[in-house]
């Protein structure tokens, strides 16, 4: 796939491709923070992968036996070792060259000069920008719980005791401290662009960010807090226009959408969730669920329905009959689609992005939003494609609870037993046809700009309580 095709406005915050280098002892969050980021750049829509040389060892050396292998007189094994770090080099230009690829992440230990001068010379010779995230922890409870999280399952240790992989595992610490040779950023790394990541987040050291990415990036690890907490999604109860089968507006709750709120208050008591954040959107069907639990709620105006434009309030079979071009585009692709004067997929997951930084800080938070917004929010946690996003299944009267894990997010789903209608739309299967959709209607969608010539103003509800106003097209100005 070339770059060209498919190219999200994010892809387009960096002139060149970029290689984050990570850099840390065994057990320090490397590949945790490696993991995250790579999410969470796919989810804004910059192209990243992961290259773990974990995984290159396991292959080129089928049995792990013992720490032995990572000391470093281990002459044979340090050969080895490098030859893994040169394949997954020929895989990151690969994946940077040919494969569309933005950003790769280099998951190794990278712990001396001579190695982090390999990776500079490889960036430099394909012009890659290269970005380094140091992860330094000294804190010994730390070190023993990520072992004790991750390491213990680790492919090395089939079958092994907690307390024999601890051993083995803190011996090949000691290996890899004898080499380290950490960054230097008052004289021989000062010209370097680096994070230093300190003790899990708690101080950080940032120097010579080049460009809007690595800014991207600094700023995103500076808001990933390691903490156990969980997060709610749920949709608000249904709606009159849930029940007639209307997009958009801002309806009240039908009679099972109160009961349903009802319900939701009961599960919350349930569960007891200790110092429980609720967030809801500014439409009055959200706030009208949350008022029901009687507890406190934040109102977030960035947690609005996706804005429908000129197609707010009409059914999809009103929207087929009056603009069946627009009905035929959006199934074509249904996350870079933008309604006309109003957004795409991929615009809402640009709004919800401050969202997503402010989860990552909270505890237990539950979310009270709408069903286009809610797929963009499992998507980021689930770490699902832009092609799969629009199409996740979010149903009323449901709850979702995400905890997130070492390398992941544990997904526990609850339908609370208050019958809904089905919003849902399956991905369209039949092809599409040619006399709906004209060759040359291309003008408006996630990569033109919002205020390209077609849009259509009008006013947008978006809190409560404000009065519906009409909808007026713009007044055609003709040259006298």
């Amino acid at each position: 796939v070339g770059r060209t095709e498919k190219a999200s406005w994010a892809s387009y915050m960096t002139n060149s491709p970029t290689v984050i280098v990570m850099i840390g002892l065994p057990a320090r969050g490397k590949t945790y923070m490696s993991k995250k980021l790579t999410r969470y750049l796919n989810w804004i829509g910059v192209p990243t992968k992961v290259f773990n040389l974990g995984v290159y060892r396991r292959e080129a050396v089928k049995a792990y036996k013992s720490y032995d292998f990572f000391r470093h007189d281990n002459e044979e094994a340090m050969e080895i070792r490098k030859q893994c770090a040169l394949v997954a080099l020929e895989d990151v230009k690969a994946y940077l060259t040919e494969e569309g690829g933005q950003i790769a992440v280099f998951d190794a230990t990278n712990t001396t000069r001579e190695r982090r001068e390999l990776l500079l010379s490889f960036a430099k010779e394909h012009a890659y920008k290269v970005f380094f995230v140091e992860s330094l922890c000294d804190d010994p409870d730390v070190i023993a719980a990520n072992i004790m999280d991750v390491k213990v399952s680790s492919p090395d240790y089939p079958e092994r005791d907690r307390e024999s992989v601890m051993e083995d595992f803190l011996k090949r610490i000691e290996c890899y401290k004898v080499m380290y040779q950490p960054l230097d950023p008052d004289e021989h790394d000062k010209d370097l662009s680096f994070i230093q990541v300190i003790n899990v987040g708690r101080s950080f050291l940032v120097n010579r960010v080049q460009d809007y990415i690595q800014s991207k990036i600094v700023y995103y690890l500076m808001n990933i807090h390691v903490h156990s907490h969980s997060i709610y999604l749920c949709r608000h109860g249904e709606s009159d226009h849930n029940v007639e089968g209307r997009i958009g507006g801002d309806a009240m709750l039908s009679v099972q959408g109160k009961k349903f709120a009802g319900a939701l208050k009961g599960f919350v008591e349930e569960h007891g969730l200790p110092d429980l954040k609720v967030w809801t959107s500014q439409l009055g069907r959200t706030i009208q669920t949350a008022e029901e639990l009687g507890v406190p709620y934040e109102q977030w105006k960035i947690l609005n329905e996706i804005d429908a434009g000129v197609c707010e309030e009409m059914t999809y079979e009103m929207i087929e009959e009056t603009f069946p071009a627009e009905f035929a585009l959006r199934d074509q692709d249904k996350y870079h689609y933008r309604y006309p004067g109003g957004e795409s997929y991929q615009d809402l997951v640009q709004r919800l992005e401050p969202v997503i930084m402010e989860l990552e800080r909270q505890g237990n938070v539950l979310v009270i939003c709408h069903q286009a917004v809610m797929r963009c929010l499992l998507a980021y946690f689930l770490d699902k494609s832009a092609d799969d996003l629009p199409y996740l299944k979010c149903p009323l009267h449901t709850v979702l609870k995400l905890t997130p894990m070492a390398y992941g997010c544990k997904v526990d789903m609850f339908d609370l037993k208050v019958e809904a209608v089905n919003t849902h739309r399956d991905r369209p299967l039949v092809s599409f046809r040619n006399d709906v959709v004209p060759t040359t209607f291309l003008r408006r969608n996630s990569f033109t700009p919002l205020s390209s010539h077609d849009q259509v103003k009008r006013p947008r509800l978006y809190s409560a309580g404000n009065p519906p106003q009409s909808r007026r097209p713009l007044l055609t100005c003709i040259p006298i």
